[in-house]
Formats: C-alpha cells, sequence, structure tokens
C-alpha cells in the first residue's frame, strides 16, 4: 500500500491502514488540512471549493469524505461531479471559488486515487503553499464550524458545456475548417470521463463520424491508462480497421493527449505539444515552455518562429511558473500536455484536441504527414535502482563535475547537453531512484546515450565504496 504526500497533492492507493494509504482516515486528514489552510488564506470570508473526480471506482466514496469535511469546516461546495481535471480548473474562477479539489490519480491504475489541490485561480497550488498545508495536517490547528455554519453543497451540471464553449470561442479553433474536412475519428477514453467530454467536444466541432471505444466512465480501465504506445494496441488497430483519419487517446482525467495516425502508428506524446505549438505560433508569435525531460523539438519549432524556448521542472506547476515569467503563448510537458493560457494555466487535453483537429484541417494533408513535417527525435526513459543508504545527490554531483565542460542545468536534478542529444537525471522523491531520460536523433544513439551514463553512475558507485 502507498501514500505519497506532495505539494502537488496527495495520491495514494485504496484500501489498508491510516498513514500507510489512502484510507478515510487520511484523506479526510488532508481535506481537513486543505480547507484550514484556506480559511486562513481567507479571513472573514465564507470559503466556497470546487470539487469533481474522474470516474475511478472508489471516486464516489472519496467524494463523500471529501465533501462532509469541507462542509463540517463552514466551506460550501460546488459539486461538478464526473468531470475532468481541465474542466475543473475553469471552474474555480467560474465560481469566484476560493480553490478546487480534483478526486484523481491521472494515469495511475484504478487502486489509485488522489487529491490534487487548486487555489483560487484554478491552478495548482505553490510549492510553499503545500508546504504549509501538510505542516497544517500534522498540526492540531484545524478547528471545525458549529452546526449553524456547516457548509452547503450545489451541484454544478453544466461545467463541461460551458468548458466546451469556451473552447469553441478561442480565435484558433475553426469549426468550419473541421466540418469541411469530414473527419472520422476513433477515440479511448479509458472508461473514465473523456467518455463524456471527448464525444461531446467532438460533436460541437462538427467531426462527421466517432468511433467510441471505452467510453463508458465506470472506471474500469480496460488497459494501463497511462497513455503509452504499448498500452494502445487497440485503437491503432480500430483507426487502420475503420479508416479512420486520426485517433485520440486521453487519460482518466483528460489533462493528456496522445494521437494515432491514419496508419496506425503513434504520433508521439511528445508531438502532441509540439504540433499544436507550431500551429498557435503561425497565429502568435512568441514564447514557448516544456520541462526538461521533453523534447527538444519544440525548440526548434519555437525558434523557427523566432519566439524563444525555456526549459521548466518538471512538473505543471513549475511550467506555469516558467510561462507567467516568460509570457509564453503555449506550453505544456512531453507527455502530452497542452497549456493554453488564453483559455486556462493547465493542461487540456480537450482543448488540445481541437487545436490539433484545426491545424490537421487547415495543413490539408494526412496525420503522418503533418508527423514526417517535425524534426525527428527519439526519448529513451530508463531508471537505476540503488540502495537506500546510497547518497544520490553525490552521484549526481559527481555526474555533473565529469560533464563540466557541457552545458548544463540543475534546475531539477542535472541536465546534460551535446549538441542535438541531451540526458537528464532526475532523482526520486519516494525511492532510491535516478530516472535518466536521453533523446537523440535515433532510439538507438538515445539508448547509447543512456547507457553511458548508467556504466559512468556504476563506476561513481564503485569509487565512492
Amino acid at each position: 500500500m502507498t501514500l505519497i504526500k506532495s505539494i502537488s497533492g496527495i495520491r495514494g492507493t485504496i484500501g489498508g491502514k491510516p498513514g500507510d494509504a489512502l484510507t478515510p482516515v487520511d484523506i479526510i486528514k488532508f481535506s481537513s488540512a486543505y480547507g484550514a489552510w484556506l480559511t486562513m488564506r481567507n479571513p472573514g470570508v465564507r470559503c466556497k471549493v470546487v470539487i469533481g473526480r474522474d470516474a475511478r471506482i472508489s471516486g464516489e466514496m472519496v467524494s463523500g469524505l471529501v465533501v462532509s469535511t469541507l462542509c463540517s469546516l463552514g466551506i460550501d461546495v460546488i459539486d461538478t461531479g464526473l468531470s475532468t481535471t481541465p474542466t475543473v480548473e475553469m471552474a474555480v474562477p467560474y465560481h469566484q471559488a476560493q480553490g478546487g479539489i480534483i478526486l484523481t490519480a491521472s494515469h495511475n491504475p484504478k487502486q489509485w486515487n488522489a487529491l490534487k489541490l487548486l487555489n483560487e485561480k484554478g491552478e495548482f497550488i505553490s510549492a510553499n503553499d503545500g508546504t504549509e498545508l501538510l505542516r497544517i495536517a500534522e498540526s492540531d490547528e484545524v478547528v471545525f464550524a458549529d452546526v449553524n455554519k456547516l457548509g452547503q453543497v450545489s451541484l454544478d451540471q453544466l461545467s463541461i458545456a460551458r468548458h466546451i464553449e469556451s473552447i469553441l470561442a478561442l480565435p484558433y479553433v475553426d469549426r468550419k475548417a473541421i466540418a469541411a474536412k469530414n473527419f472520422k475519428v476513433a477515440i479511448d477514453c479509458v472508461n473514465s470521463t473523456g467518455g463524456i467530454a471527448v464525444p461531446a467536444l467532438l460533436k460541437a466541432l462538427g467531426v462527421s463520424e466517432v468511433i467510441e471505444l471505452f467510453c463508458t466512465p465506470d472506471g474500469q480501465f480496460p488497459h494501463n491508462p497511462e497513455p503509452l504506445p504499448e498500452h494502445l494496441t487497440e485503437i491503432s488497430k480500430e483507426v487502420v480497421k475503420k479508416g479512420a483519419h486520426l485517433g485520440l487517446v486521453v487519460d482518466p482525467d483528460v489533462d493528456r493527449l496522445a494521437i494515432v495516425c491514419e496508419d496506425g502508428e503513434m504520433f508521439g506524446e511528445e508531438y502532441t505539444l509540439v504540433s499544436i505549438a507550431d500551429f498557435i505560433l503561425q497565429h502568435k508569435k512568441g514564447n514557448t515552455v516544456s520541462n526538461l525531460s521533453s523534447t527538444r523539438a519544440l525548440r526548434d519549432v519555437t525558434e523557427k518562429h523566432g519566439g524563444k524556448h525555456s526549459a521548466a521542472a518538471v512538473g505543471e506547476v513549475n511550467v506555469v511558473e516558467m510561462m507567467k515569467a516568460t509570457n509564453a503563448v503555449i506550453g505544456g510537458e512531453g507527455n502530452g500536455g497542452v497549456i493554453l493560457p488564453e483559455l486556462h494555466y493547465g493542461r487540456d487535453a480537450l482543448a488540445g484536441i481541437a487545436l490539433f483537429l484545426t491545424h490537421l484541417a487547415k495543413y490539408g494533408k494526412s496525420c503522418s504527414m503533418l508527423r514526417a513535417s517535425y524534426p525527428d527525435y527519439f526519448i529513451s526513459k530508463n531508471k537505476i535502482e540503488l540502495t537506500p543508504e546510497i547518497n544520490v545527490d553525490l552521484i549526481l554531483e559527481n555526474i555533473r563535475t565529469k560533464y563540466a565542460k557541457q552545458p548544463i542545468n540543475i534546475v531539477d536534478g542535472v541536465k546534460i547537453e551535446f549538441d542535438k542529444e541531451w540526458v537528464h537525471l532526475r532523482k526520486s522523491n519516494t525511492e532510491p531512484i535516478i530516472r535518466i531520460y536521453s533523446e537523440s536523433q535515433s532510439m538507438t544513439t538515445a539508448n547509447n546515450l543512456a547507457e553511458k551514463i548508467i556504466s559512468d553512475i556504476k563506476d561513481i558507485l564503485t569509487s565512492i565504496k
């Protein structure tokens, strides 16, 4: 059983002992801490919190506990029910709420759930705020409301519809161009809330035919819900079999988008952001941001359009912070997350779908040809497992010293640049692991680069024993 407490939220597996997993005791504990933090942050204000959940099996149970806990603190709750992460993010400022909670474990398997915590802007809370919230959770500072001041619950059943309307209103989205192409689109929504939102969006965009795979929002994930190529064999076959123009895949909470070309080949999660950024930059010149582990292709495309690309530490909150600092017109992460500030500062697969379909419609050629128009880079993802007593920071420092003559970024671990290649080493916060991401212009050379770094680490381990 697992319980992970971090600034980005509280996640864990359902069932087990309090403190070891995401049990009802832990859900109440951290919901109380969030409510207390929100109340302290807004003195004299009767706070409102927007909540929503993906379709995982434990969702209704977790939601009931969170709602009751917030009400017990005198906080009013606006419940969007089965929703998506970006929908809840947009609903917070719409309702002028003081915060929001998304109940989702994102791409994790069905035994997981989580509380993702938002501020009044509908953005993930900051590192400092997260640290303060975790402190409150371990204290006895939480004060519950008396019976006359308990919070009230109201339902918002129109949040997804409003989200779709906001996307359609974007100046970049061209419904007429999409409708004119008579697109046939296959979708895989992994039996979560994408099964509600994605078909509704595609209908609103004028897509001619939608082939639905796994669109029943019952939380019974038919495959590993992380949208990686090895998990998407079913939709790949279906796209070819049905002669679809493309396939679209979202994760359980609909903030990540993966695309399948008409020939059944993956467009590449990394290239979701690359292609959409290319499209946006054609209409609005400016800067872009992705994280340190995302493909170099985004930098190439940004510079082609006369902009500057910046790399942030891994994590949406870090990407958003750098986007604001650099006034970026678009950003996101290489895992299929697209952030368009004109809509909101959050990864949004629904916005990504609308922008990509407009881009493809106006490009006028096949999905595979669009992918072929971008620089080819390949990312190899590896890890090296260590024993708990090993000083991971010392290893990273040794690697940094060894490659001191190369351009190095230490914002998040150690990233080393080699002309058209790079390698990024990050330590895990929860286990003795170094994750190693490497990118090159072929998978072979990307793997070779990773193997070279792993060999270096083994040499360092030998020398410090």
